[in-house]
């Protein structure tokens, strides 16, 4: 059979799949369009696939010979589920593998939004820190603020450990659903409606899946319920912030600032956000750690193996249409 690696991964990784596999790959790590993914999935029985491909109803009318879809991502929002189901074709993402890495970039990046770290390194490499100043980027706490988690599952829960155990912060979520009482516990968290969320937050940070649903949960009337010296860290994915009505509340400093590793329609970033200096900016690097992603990389190979050798794939989103016509 034969597949596709949609962009450039490990060596070892192809390795693995051309063990068991004719493996096309992409060693320019070019981002295909719609077309040119089409064009390369002809033939193929399975796609090992990143953020970058969109795998919808288009995709997999085009493509009748692909059984599977393997996301080196936990977010999926890239492939259309239902569509995938209802044409039998196993799509699988990669969970927990990420988890920790993940936490400890959004609890950085936290900090480094609320200390002003990227700003004050502006200033110092353009040459003009010149005498210290009782004011100089004065920014706020960490340690005993309250964090706010908007989404808590496995990295809302990781990034609250590290808050209420390291740092003693107070703890407040917002969820779809409340946790069982002993998660709560072992993170110090207390359930809390969204509009107290955005009230009491001295930092928030959010974690939550991307759907059509959460698109824009943070917007203009959601930032204007949050203190003007909070702050908000975004590590879940682009366009659950309205990035124009962020930039403008910081512009505004109706907030202190923010920290956003995705953006809306990213890589392009809204140009309002790159102009202001109360906004630190990387760009989707979370998960950015050699094990980390090898380990992502590995379980998608995985869910690749297994789907189209007939044995069980490890973290299938749709386990329903198994096992796979051959």
């Amino acid at each position: 059979m034969k597949v596709l690696i949609a962009r450039r991964v490990f060596d070892s990784v192809v390795e693995r799949l051309a063990a068991h596999f004719e493996v096309e790959t992409n060693p320019e790590d070019t981002v295909f369009s719609k077309a040119e993914l089409i064009a390369r999935l002809q033939g193929k029985a399975g796609a090992f696939i990143t953020g970058s491909e969109r795998i919808d109803a288009e995709v997999l009318d085009a493509c009748p010979g692909l059984k599977a879809v393997c996301n080196m991502a936990v977010g999926y929002n890239n492939i259309d589920l239902a569509a995938c189901t209802a044409r039998g074709v196993l799509a699988s993402n990669t969970p927990d593998v990420l988890t920790e890495t993940t936490a400890d970039f959004g609890f950085a990046l936290m900090m480094a939004t609320a200390r002003r770290m990227a700003e004050s390194e502006q200033f110092l490499r353009r040459g003009e820190w010149s005498k210290w100043a009782v004011d100089m980027f004065t920014g706020s706490d960490v340690h005993g603020a309250t964090l706010a988690i908007l989404g808590m599952g496995r990295i809302g829960r990781a990034i609250a450990r590290r808050g209420h155990l390291g740092f003693g912060m107070p703890v407040i979520y917002h969820n779809r659903s409340r946790l069982a009482p002993e998660l709560e516990a072992e993170v110090g968290a207390r359930y809390v409606s969204k509009e107290q969320l955005l009230k009491e937050a001295d930092h928030l940070v959010i974690v939550l899946p991307y759907s059509a649903e959460s698109h824009h949960s943070i917007g203009a009337a959601e930032l204007a319920l949050m203190k003007p010296q909070a702050t908000l860290t975004n590590v879940a994915r682009g366009g659950i912030v309205d990035d124009a009505a962020l930039a403008q509340a910081l512009r505004e400093r109706r907030i202190a600032a923010a920290g956003l590793d995705v953006f809306e329609g990213e890589p392009r970033v809204h140009p309002d956000l790159l102009a202001l200096p109360n906004v630190v900016l990387t760009p989707h690097i979370a998960s950015a750690t050699v094990k980390t992603r090898l380990a992502m990389a590995n379980l998608a190979s995985d869910n690749l193996i297994a789907a189209l050798t007939g044995a069980a794939p490890p973290t299938p989103l749709n386990s329903e249409v198994l096992p796979l016509k051959r």
